[in-house]
C-alpha cells in the first residue's frame, strides 16, 4: 500500500473518530429545564414573562446561574407544563417560587398528574431542585403535595429577615461538611421558609433547630430543596452583597451536584 493510501486511510479513521466523538457528546449533553409554568409572572408594563428566568438579565433573573450551567457544557431550556414527554427530554428540573394569586390572577398549580410525572422522572434518574420562598410569597398547598413525595414540606414562615442593607442578618456561617459548601465559609439567605423532614430526607443546612436546606436520593434520582429563590442575579454576586459572601461558589457547587446525577442516568 502506498504512502498516499495510508495517509487517506489514516485521515478517514481520524475523521470518523472525531465525528463519533462529537455526536456522542451532542447526544449526551445534559439538559437543564427551568420551570415557567408554576412560576409565570409577567411584567405589567411589557406583558412579557419575567422573574427567576434564564432570559431575565435583571437582578430578578437567573441568567447568571444559567451561565454557570452553560459553562459546564449543559444546555439550558425553559419549560411549560411538565408531563412524561417533556420531562424525558431533560436531566435537571428546577422549580422556583410557584405563584400565589397575588402574583398571577390564575396560577398554574401543581396537579396530581404533574406530581406523578415528576416523581416517576426523579425515580428514573432526574435531578430536581426546588427553590421555594418564604411564607407570604409562595404557593405552598400544592407545592407541599409534591414535596411530601420526597419526605420534605415547607412551613409557612419567614426566617432570616433582613432590614435594609444589614446583610449580616442573612448570613449563614459555620457551614457543615457537605459538597454544597466545599470551599465556602459564608452564604447569604434572605427571608426563607424552613423544611419539615420525613423518611430518607436529610438536612443539608440547619440553624437553631430549623432545616433551611435539605436533600433526598429517590430511586436513581435526587431532590434538593430550599425555601428561597436564593441564587438569583441579585444575590449570586456582589452587585449588592459584600465581598465576604460566597453565594456564587455555593451556586457552582449546587450546579455540579445536580449535573453529577445526569451522568448516572
Amino acid at each position: 500500500m502506498g504512502k498516499k493510501n495510508i495517509f487517506k486511510e489514516h485521515f478517514f479513521f481520524t475523521f470518523v473518530f472525531v465525528f463519533v466523538f462529537i455526536v456522542q457528546n451532542l447526544f449526551s449533553q445534559s439538559v437543564v429545564g427551568l420551570d415557567n409554568w408554576y412560576n409565570h409572572e409577567t411584567d405589567v408594563k411589557t406583558g412579557k414573562p419575567f422573574h427567576y428566568l434564564w432570559t431575565d438579565t435583571a437582578l430578578s433573573g437567573y441568567s447568571r446561574w444559567g451561565e454557570i450551567f452553560s459553562g459546564r457544557g449543559a444546555k439550558i431550556t425553559t419549560l411549560g407544563k411538565p408531563d412524561a414527554s417533556v420531562l424525558s427530554k431533560i436531566n435537571v428540573y428546577i422549580i422556583v417560587d410557584p405563584d400565589t394569586t397575588t402574583e398571577a390572577p390564575y396560577p398554574n398549580y401543581i396537579e396530581p398528574e404533574d406530581i406523578a410525572a415528576i416523581k416517576n422522572w426523579v425515580n428514573n434518574g432526574g435531578a430536581l431542585a426546588i427553590l421555594a420562598n418564604d411564607g407570604p410569597n409562595c404557593e405552598f398547598t400544592h407545592l407541599n403535595k409534591l414535596m411530601a413525595q420526597f419526605g420534605m414540606t415547607f412551613n409557612h414562615v419567614t426566617l432570616h429577615s433582613v432590614t435594609g442593607n444589614n446583610f449580616e442578618m442573612g448570613a449563614s456561617v459555620n457551614l457543615p461538611d457537605h459538597p454544597l459548601f466545599k470551599g465556602v465559609t459564608k452564604i447569604y439567605i434572605k427571608e426563607v421558609s424552613d423544611i419539615n423532614l420525613s423518611g430518607s430526607a436529610k438536612a443539608i443546612l440547619t440553624e437553631k433547630g430549623k432545616v433551611l436546606m435539605a436533600e433526598n436520593k429517590i430511586g436513581k434520582g435526587y431532590v434538593f430543596a430550599i425555601g428561597d429563590p436564593w441564587i438569583y442575579n441579585e444575590y449570586i454576586d456582589h452587585d449588592r452583597l459584600p465581598e465576604s459572601f460566597e453565594n456564587r461558589k455555593a451556586a457552582e457547587n449546587l450546579t455540579d451536584i445536580l449535573l453529577s446525577y445526569t451522568k448516572k442516568k
